[in-house]
C-alpha cells in the first residue's frame, strides 16, 4: 500500500498519525507541506479527493488567518486556495492520501480508514 502524509513535524497530530500509520507497518512518503507545499492544482486535487468544503482545510490557529480576513464570507473557494497555496501554513495538516481515499486526519485516527482497517498494534500486516 502507498500512503503519502503531508506533515508538519510542529504538530502534535499530525507527528501522532505519521506514528499510527509507521505503526501499522507502512512507511509512507512524507512531504513536509511547509518546506515543500504543494502546488495550487494539488490543492484542488487534494480537496476534491477529501470531498470537504475548501474552509474545512483551512488552519486558524498560528496563521495569517485572522490577518487577511479569512472568515469573511466575500472570498471564493479559488481565493481561499490561493491563500493556502500563497500561505502553506493556512492548510490544516496532517493530510493522508492512501490507495483507500484522502482524508484530513483530525483526529489522527481517522488515518486507520486509509489504512483499510490494519489496528496499529496488530502483528500480521498483511492485506
Amino acid at each position: 500500500m502507498t500512503v503519502t502524509i503531508y506533515h508538519n513535524p510542529a504538530c502534535g497530530t499530525s507527528r501522532n498519525t505519521l506514528a499510527m500509520i509507521r505503526q501499522s507497518g507502512i512507511e509512507p512518503q512524507i512531504i513536509d507541506y511547509l518546506k515543500t507545499p504543494p502546488g495550487r492544482e494539488k490543492l484542488v486535487e487534494l480537496i476534491a479527493a477529501m470531498d470537504i468544503p475548501v474552509r474545512d482545510l483551512l488552519r486558524r490557529k498560528g496563521t495569517p488567518y485572522e490577518e487577511l480576513d479569512l472568515d469573511n464570507d466575500k472570498w471564493t473557494d479559488d481565493q481561499l486556495i490561493d491563500f493556502m497555496f500563497e500561505h502553506p501554513i493556512l492548510m490544516n495538516r496532517p493530510v493522508v492520501v492512501s490507495d483507500k481515499g484522502v482524508a484530513l486526519c483530525r483526529p489522527s485516527e481517522r488515518v486507520l480508514d486509509l489504512l483499510g482497517g490494519i489496528s496499529p498494534s496488530r502483528e500480521d500486516n498483511s492485506l
